[in-house]
């Protein structure tokens, strides 16, 4: 990774965008935001595998369960989003 501003995979307090100055070694910070990464994208393909199994389970998904998984997947959508902007933004 070369060194400059990293996009952070969290909002500040008032919903900003957050960015951690890096350099080649990293840091703790930056391996916490590897971290929170990771685990954003499991959520993402766990939500994935629950959405399938909702729409082709033997009973029909209620309203609220559809409400539900759209609400969670927009935030994995979201978070995906992000992770490739910060990791775009580090390739170049």
């Amino acid at each position: 990774m070369s060194g400059g501003m990293r996009l952070l995979p969290w909002d500040g307090p008032d919903g900003q965008r957050c960015y951690l100055s890096t350099d080649e070694g990293g840091g703790y910070l930056s391996q916490l935001a590897d971290d929170m990464e990771e685990a954003q994208l499991s959520t993402g393909e766990e939500l994935l595998q629950h959405t399938a199994e909702l729409l082709n389970g033997p009973a029909e998904a209620t309203a609220r369960e559809l409400r539900f998984c759209v609400h969670r997947l927009r935030e994995a959508l979201r978070d995906a989003l992000r992770i490739a902007e910060s990791r775009g933004e580090r390739l170049a």
